[in-house]
């Protein structure tokens, strides 16, 4: 449970206010979102700050071992592919994934981030240890098949094929509630053995990530400690980009500049006493396999995955530092937090005075020295677009959309019956043996005219957007 901001005040401060302003797309669903807050999202990315807590980055590249599955409900029998994707990481590294979003379409080179279960639809799922403990057991961790074939009761043996979609549908039992077989004899096997002895287990720890995100202090010290949690060996650290010119440092405890961290290293930031108000942010990268069971999120609406291999790949994190030398000085960062339904805005205040900024129409106050968060309330598939300001120009904004239930638990979305995977796009047509069509509704047609109609509400929306920003 997080605890809340204070109680609204109709107090205002000239010294340390903050205003936030939000914007939010139209509650969309199914294809129509996946498209059109795509294009959304990459605009936005430029200037604004996702909520990516660290680790890797990667683009999915398409299904690559997969066989049949045939989903049963209430429209009849479809069938559909299933199996392992692969993703390409930036900075090198590949990745193998299942997918836990049955019905929500894939994004042809959708970029993926690496992601707490708090921030998917993961995070409120009670089975969801047990697909960590399927993805463990099974294909490709488990690449002895015929070892896998003698355990799972299957004297036939089993394909890499059959393999990948056993332990495919063997997940979207979980991930969905689906009631969903692989078409093949062996496959199915496999399917029920995970399934039936399949426990909990705990959730992975994150390949790279900063501890606090942002922290915040009068200049002339140290500012921190910002924690290194990871699995690599080490980390390398990059200082800011102006280190040079404004004197910033990146130093550990011990006050000596800091190029290399470890698992549990603390980094500090060192101000000048005679620096500017102003921010900074330190990076850090490794290379490492990121832990089986990760989860993976889209900037758009691609279907969520949960990591089934990794080879050796580059992972990285951000935290930035911000200082004055009087007023309210504050630390800002933020998160998805699915079992809320909202995005988590987390503010500290190192200063001597306090830190107030509007939020949907109220008025939230953070007193010097104390650190609050509060959860903003958001409808699924709700685009969100926060800027934070605060003093000595201090700008801080997160974007993204919120993506926290599988399509099926919300709508019954079905999907369409093909013999191959096929790109699952706003208004395309099946050109080739890419991606997943898991999540690709039967109404294509009539999805593709209203998505061009809301292509051109947005346009419009985002221009009225920009007029008025420029106006306030």
């Amino acid at each position: 449970m997080f605890s809340s901001l204070s109680a609204p005040s109709t107090r205002r401060s000239a010294r340390g206010r903050g205003v936030v302003r939000l914007v939010a797309g139209p509650l969309m669903s199914g294809l129509v979102a996946a498209g059109v807050l795509a294009g959304a999202g990459t605009a936005a990315a430029g200037d604004g700050t996702a909520q990516v807590q660290g680790g890797a980055t990667a683009t999915i590249g398409g299904l690559k071992t997969y066989g049949t599955a045939v989903i049963h409900d209430d429209s009849g029998d479809m069938e559909v592919s299933a199996g392992l994707f692969e993703m390409s990481v930036e900075g090198g590294g590949m990745l193998q994934t299942y997918c836990v979003d049955l019905y929500n379409p894939t994004q042809r080179d959708a970029k993926y981030h690496e992601t707490p279960w708090s921030g998917t639809s993961l995070g409120a799922n009670q089975d969801a240890g047990k697909i960590r403990w399927i993805l463990q057991n099974s294909y490709p961790q488990v690449n002895d098949l015929a070892a896998l074939a003698a355990k799972a009761g299957i004297s036939s043996g089993l394909t890499e094929q059959d393999a990948a979609a056993g332990t495919q549908v063997a997940i979207w039992r979980y991930s969905d509630g689906a009631d969903v077989d692989a078409a093949d004899p062996q496959a199915e096997k496999l399917a029920d053995y995970l399934q039936d002895n399949a426990r909990a287990l705990a959730e992975p720890s994150a390949s790279l990530t900063l501890s606090p995100a942002a922290v915040s202090g009068r200049s002339g010290g140290l500012l921190g400690p910002v924690t290194v949690h990871t699995d690599a060996d080490s980390v390398t650290v990059t200082p800011p980009a102006d280190a040079v010119t404004s004197g910033v440092r990146i130093v550990g405890k011990n006050g000596m500049d800091l190029t290399s961290a470890k698992d549990g290293s603390q980094i500090f930031f060192e101000i000048p006493e005679d620096a500017a108000a102003g921010s900074a942010e330190v990076a850090v990268q490794a290379s490492t396999t990121v832990p089986v069971g990760r989860a993976f999120t889209s900037e758009s609406r691609s279907q969520t995955q949960i990591l089934a291999g990794s080879s050796e790949s580059t992972v990285s994190a951000t935290a930035s530092a911000t200082w004055a030398d009087k007023g309210a000085i504050p630390a800002l960062s933020a998160a998805k937090n699915c079992a809320e339904g909202g995005i988590d805005i987390t503010a500290a205040n190192e200063g001597d005075q306090p830190f107030t900024f509007e939020l949907l129409g109220l008025e939230h106050t953070i007193p010097a020295g104390q650190s609050r968060t509060v959860t903003i309330p958001l409808q699924e598939d709700q685009a969100y677009d926060f800027t934070i300001t605060g003093p000595a120009g201090l700008q801080k904004r997160f974007t993204g959309v919120l993506d926290c239930q599988t399509q099926g638990n919300e709508t019954g979305d079905t999907t369409q019956t093909l013999s191959e995977p096929s790109p699952a796009t706003v208004g395309g047509t099946s050109t080739g043996t890419n991606l997943a069509e898991t999540g690709a509704s039967s109404v294509t047609p009539v999805i593709t005219g209203v998505a061009v109609a809301l292509v051109v509400i947005g346009g419009a929306a985002l221009v009225l957007t920009q007029r008025r920003r420029t106006q306030d």
